[in-house]
């Protein structure tokens, strides 16, 4: 692979793989406010806000970070009142227990209006109007997480392109167009200096989970497999994966005050691409060199993955970030790059089709659901079992086999992300 190509793909990376605090969705719209409460110099009498369904079924059940609260109302608050826009997804890091008593008047004082665009031009859209002292802002993200399409401070404009613009577009380059061969060529011949950052993630997600397992976060999946599972699960890989990944989802969606390495925009698919490489990598003593391979190929399939699904759709992240799991348990355990074709196939044959109804505690068990398939896709990949093409949506080809998959999660399920979050707001 030569240089050049190699170093867009690690800038992909590194653009895709970023820490966050707290779900998203929410910290993006708190982002969207933070941004707008900035240009307009004062805390705002007023906000309203326009958003996507999807922004809206992402930010509904889940916890807020340092709030004991969940929703949009005091991510959107908090955002006014200690957002840093600089801080991307960690906007939310300099959270009080101050700032939220003081978020609990501003919501109490009705300034806040969110409603739903059904015009919006993307899954992800938030469009925030800030009144205060006489002056109005407006500012948008549209597309990814931390893309602002447009700043505006009466009716003057400060920063505008279109929501399609974004990540590399923006910088004047495009991404490359991976496929699972290059994925997988990067993954185990690029120079190690160049890609040990993927460490960071492993140290993030992995003092997440510890950091639920010393306390009581969302449902507290990952302390119940570690405390009450040994007579179910026994003392085994896949126990432990499920405890640390569990655990790290418990803690962010539980609203606990720590960063996660995020994926394509979701902290959940960070830890699911991370957790089960790092805790399989531990479990046999691999070495630093093999667990950073294992855990590009698991990011790096994962983003493979989300460029043609989109950031937002009724697909389930843990489907996306657990094939890319999977992929990387396979280079633990020895296999190859057929192997790797396998365990993708496997793993699209199972967990397609599993819903996202909105981020919240519960997601710790859909994630779970995906490292157990990761661990048994990839076990049947290294005895040289893969699902064919004689079965259901797999193909004989990898890459068609991910479009399939992609194509349901973005296309054909548009009606049931519909029906989903109709559900969600009329209960």
């Amino acid at each position: 692979m030569d240089k050049s190509l190699r170093q867009q793909i690690i800038k992909l990376i590194k653009r895709e793989v970023v820490p966050a605090v707290g779900c998203t969705e929410p910290v993006a719209v708190a982002l969207c406010v933070a941004k707008a409460t900035e240009i307009l110099g004062c805390v705002p009498e007023k906000l309203e806000l326009r958003l996507s369904g999807n922004i809206i079924k992402n930010a509904m059940g889940v916890g807020i970070p340092g709030t004991g609260m969940i929703g949009l109302p005091i991510a959107v608050a908090l955002g006014a009142i200690v957002g840093k826009s600089d801080y991307g997804l960690e906007v939310l890091r300099d959270v009080t227990p101050q700032a939220v008593e003081s978020g609990r008047r501003f919501i109490s004082e009705d300034r806040i209006r969110i409603s739903l665009d059904p015009e919006a031009p993307s899954n992800l859209h938030i469009d925030v109007l800030a009144v205060g002292e006489g002056h109005q802002v407006r500012t948008v993200i549209s597309g990814a997480h931390t893309n602002f399409i447009l700043v505006e401070k009466d009716g003057k404009i400060i920063l505008e392109r279109s929501h399609q613009e974004q990540g590399a577009a923006v910088e004047g380059c495009k991404d490359p167009e991976l496929d699972m061969r290059m994925v997988y060529d990067f993954a185990v011949t690029a120079p190690i200096d160049e890609i040990s950052f993927i460490l960071e993630a492993k140290d993030l997600n992995l003092a997440a989970a510890r950091y639920a397992l010393n306390g009581k976060y969302g449902h507290c999946l990952g302390s119940t497999v570690l405390h009450f599972g040994e007579k179910f699960f026994g003392d085994t890989p896949v126990a432990h994966a499920i405890t640390l990944t569990s655990a790290a989802c418990d803690a962010r969606m539980g609203g606990a005050l720590v960063p996660v390495m995020s994926n394509s925009g979701s902290g959940n698919q960070g830890i699911t691409a991370t957790m089960p490489v790092v805790s399989y990598a531990m479990d046999i003593d691999a070495s630093d060199e093999t667990t950073v391979r294992a855990l590009i190929l698991s990011h790096l399939t994962s983003i493979y993955i989300k460029q043609s699904l989109g950031r937002l759709s009724a697909l389930c992240g843990c489907v996306v970030a657990s094939t890319g799991a999977s992929s990387a348990l396979v280079y633990l355990m020895g296999g190859g790059y057929d192997q790797v074709c396998a365990a993708v196939k496997n793993m699209v044959a199972n967990l397609t089709g599993m819903i996202c109804d909105g981020a919240k505690p519960s997601c710790s068990m859909k994630i779970s659901s995906g490292v157990s398939t990761a661990m048994m896709s990839a076990m049947l990949a290294m005895q040289g079992f893969a699902v064919t093409s004689a079965e259901g949506i797999i193909s004989d080809d990898v890459d068609e086999t991910i479009r399939n998959l992609t194509s349901i999660g973005r296309d054909s399920m548009q009606a049931t992300d519909k029906l989903v979050l109709k559900i969600m707001t009329c209960k």
